[in-house]
């Protein structure tokens, strides 16, 4: 097996290397828990495309530098001290949703090892790829709407197309989901034990022909020697029932919250108590873009987010959401509008308004 590596180092964010026809992404910032900055996209964007136009490639795979994180997210930490209408804030949101894009339509098969926490932006290096292995360390979430934002990164397009209402329940509550619970829910096609990876990545290496078939048989083969786990129940099972109907039939989010209201249930209560502590703004835009996206392509989500984004950027509540769980650290926000009944109509209408002269171009 040749082996050729790109310029990258060991001490680069981002680790990029060719083995034979194969390419190799290494996500390296572990004390950051690889959270992804511009430059990392601007790394990945341009080999993803080299690697794509080269017919000698023939199988990409991405993974991470520690079992602590896969991806923790976008670095919105930096995005949020640039300030209101900054240059970053632009160019961030619309250079990361052409990645997301890129790998959403990438001619090549693309293997996802999600081991540790993957969040945010680590979904979206992820998700829309056609192998995401999950290991029982990782921790998925998508907790936008904590911080005054909204699942983006194609989360419009993956999460309606989860069964049932599950994916809206996850985008508004920011739940987690842990190990086999990623692959119960559909974010994972397969789950492995974790000290399995390297073995693993030496197997798909070996591949002389890594077409979706060939990978999916070595994959099943591994998945198959932890058969008792990856059976084991749905965490969130006994809670299905109750997750479609709180959020099925609401035709807006206070439906929602009246729904979980006549719920006695414990779990109900719990649910509401997260809801309340939400941003009011991002909890309905959030209702909207997963309604609109149930009916899009990937690259119409990613144009729609892009939008989103933009209006977010201009507004209060991301900034002081960052601010209050990220930056101080309170975890006590102010949001603005502070209710739900504030955020009308035409609030929400304001977010998905087309701009012709700033529509992201994929």
């Amino acid at each position: 097996m040749s082996t050729s590596s790109s310029s990258s180092s060991s001490s680069d964010d981002i680790i990029l290397e060719r083995v034979g026809n194969k390419g190799i992404i290494t996500l390296n910032r572990p004390k950051q828990l690889n959270a992804l900055n511009l430059d990392m996209i601007r790394k990945l964007y341009p080999q993803l495309r080299k690697w794509e136009m080269d017919n000698t490639m023939n199988m990409v795979l991405i993974k991470s530098s520690t079992d602590k994180a896969f991806c923790a997210g976008g670095d919105v930490k930096a995005i949020a001290l640039s300030g209101k209408g900054s240059k970053l804030g632009d160019e961030f949101f619309r250079e990361e949703y052409r990645l997301n894009n890129q790998i959403g339509s990438l001619s090549i098969p693309y293997v996802a090892f999600l081991d540790g926490i993957v969040m945010g932006g680590g979904v979206g290096l992820s998700v829309h790829g056609a192998f995401r292995i999950a290991t029982e360390k990782a921790t998925f979430a998508m907790p936008e709407t904590a911080i005054g934002f909204f699942p983006d990164v194609g989360g419009s397009h993956f999460l309606p197309r989860l069964p049932g209402k599950l994916g809206l329940y996850l985008a508004l509550t920011g739940y987690r989901l842990t190990g086999r619970d990623l692959f119960k829910a559909g974010i994972a096609t397969h789950f492995i034990v974790s000290e399995r990876l390297n073995d693993l990545e030496k197997d798909l290496l070996r591949l002389e022909k890594p077409d979706l078939n060939n990978i999916d048989k070595v994959l099943i083969k591994y998945q198959e020697q932890w058969e008792a786990d990856y059976k084991k129940e749905f965490t969130l099972k006994p809670y299905i029932g109750r997750i479609n109907s709180a959020f099925g039939d609401a035709k807006n989010v206070e439906q929602i919250f009246e729904n979980l209201k006549r719920d006695t249930s414990e779990w109900a209560k719990q649910t509401l108590e997260t809801l309340q502590k939400m941003s009011p703004t991002s909890l309905k835009v959030t209702f909207r873009e997963l309604h609109e996206g149930a009916n899009m392509s990937l690259p119409e989500c990613l144009r729609m987010e892009y939008r989103i984004s933009q209006k977010f950027m201009m507004t209060d509540d991301f900034f002081e959401g960052v601010r209050a769980m990220l930056v101080d650290k309170t975890h006590n926000p102010k949001w603005n509008p502070p209710t739900l009944a504030q955020v009308t109509d035409e609030v929400v209408n304001s977010y998905f308004e087309t701009s012709p002269s700033k529509e992201l171009q994929l």
